[in-house]
């Protein structure tokens, strides 16, 4: 549970009126209420660079603060059935969606999303929480039930984890009409949660924003654990990162090239989507499609871990209709779909971390990267064709197909 004790013991801090983001006063809190650390140094400083618990934002440590209040044992436990219900309420509501098009290959893809989540869960990954209510309020509109619901869990959401949801926000402001109301809304009650836990936070800790952008920097810095490099830890382990810059650093470990470059691609398809988006009439299909090319393009420009791609749940319904029209693009979406959820999960990313941990091979010479990248870095390379087949799709049928919807 390293995601949600560093969330936990951090609300504890605040709680307590000492500084989450100062290293030092959270080891104090945690080692107050009966934490052990290891005792053998190097494993020590393990333990540290994978509890990063001064990284996270205020509106988290602020949210979660009643479970900081109750006994360690009862808080983790409620956290992984909360994490549980609400992953598994997003999928079934996913399943809702395409079971009129395709409920066996849409019951398929869930399947095998909702099998591989156990790191999710073990760890306590709030990434999984926010994601599941990003789903959640993407159904709440499209189907317009319980609209305030879904602006609850969009917002929530984005102070959790604006990373993850904000270019689905994105979408619905663009889309215009009720969308755009939906939108604004939910801007309007983020903006009401943030701003009592920015308070709290700057009453205990007024620097806290330099001590986020120092320890933001410590984590991402050369072998760290966000640093897209070939060297960083995070490379050998199930949940790495899957940026695109971790496939581009492999050929030139340099951020001043990697870095461009994937702003460069993920900013031409981005703003491809978003013209697209804005000139379009909506439509469920068009809206699905759409969501369908920004979950998998979204992991992409920034930092996102393994467990951050489970968003591409929001792929199954986009998925389901191609499928039930038959067809090479079909096959197509059905293919690139099961390759993406199989690549994403838990289950064979440990395996591939596992057999790849036995073989040597250098990565000096263009097909020694090559190899490295397929090998060491699928999930970007499955989501980059994720991104750009859903969005040749959406520019190709929004032009012919604009009123075919999607079954209520």
């Amino acid at each position: 549970m390293t995601d949600f004790k560093a969330i936990y013991y951090g609300s504890r801090c605040l709680i307590q009126h000492h500084d989450p983001y100062n290293p030092s006063e959270f080891l104090d809190v945690y080692r107050a209420d009966g934490g052990k650390l290891p005792s053998d140094p190097d494993i020590l400083r393990l333990f540290l660079r994978a509890v990063p618990v001064y990284i996270n934002m205020p509106t988290t440590l602020f949210l979660f603060a009643p479970l900081a209040m109750i006994p360690w044992g009862a808080a983790h436990v409620l956290w992984m059935l909360l994490l549980a219900g609400c992953f598994t309420l997003a999928a079934l509501l996913m399943w809702k969606c395409a079971r009129g098009h395709a409920p066996g290959a849409s019951l398929f893809l869930i399947c095998i999303l909702l099998a591989n989540c156990e790191l999710v869960f073990s760890t306590g990954r709030s990434a999984a929480f926010a994601i599941s209510l990003c789903v959640v309020a993407v159904w709440c509109f499209l189907q317009d039930r319980f609209v305030y619901a879904g602006i609850l869990c969009l917002a929530v959401s984005l102070i959790i984890k604006p990373h993850d949801a904000g270019l689905v926000w994105l979408y619905f402001l663009m889309a215009g009409g009720v969308c755009r109301k939906r939108a604004l809304q939910t801007l309007v009650v983020t903006a009401a949660l943030a701003l009592p836990a920015i308070l709290w936070v700057s009453n205990v800790s007024p620097h806290w924003m330099a001590e986020q952008r120092s320890n933001l920097s410590l984590t991402s810095a050369h072998g760290g654990l966000g640093d897209p490099g070939p060297d960083a830890i995070s490379m050998s382990k199930p949940d790495r990162v899957i940026d695109l810059q971790t496939v581009i650093s492999v050929f030139r470990d340099d951020p001043r090239i990697y870095n461009p470059v994937s702003y460069l691609i993920c900013g031409v398809l981005l703003l491809t989507w978003s013209v697209r988006t804005l000139k379009l009439r909506f439509s469920p299909a068009n809206a699905w499609l759409a969501l369908a090319a920004i979950a998998a393009l979204s992991m992409l420009p920034i930092y996102h871990r393994q467990y951050d791609a489970k968003l591409i749940l929001l792929t199954v319904p986009a998925c389901a209709m191609l499928w039930a029209e038959g067809g090479l693009i079909g096959w197509m979406a059905l293919v690139v779909n099961t390759a993406g959820v199989v690549l994403v999960g838990d289950i064979p990313s440990v395996m591939l971390t596992l057999f790849l941990g036995n073989l040597h091979y250098g990565a000096s010479g263009i097909i020694g990267q090559m190899l490295t990248v397929i090998l060491m870095r699928p999930v970007p390379l499955i989501l980059l064709v994720m991104a750009v087949f859903y969005l040749w799709v959406y520019l190709r049928r929004s032009v012919h197909d604009p009123e075919v919807g999607m079954a209520q």
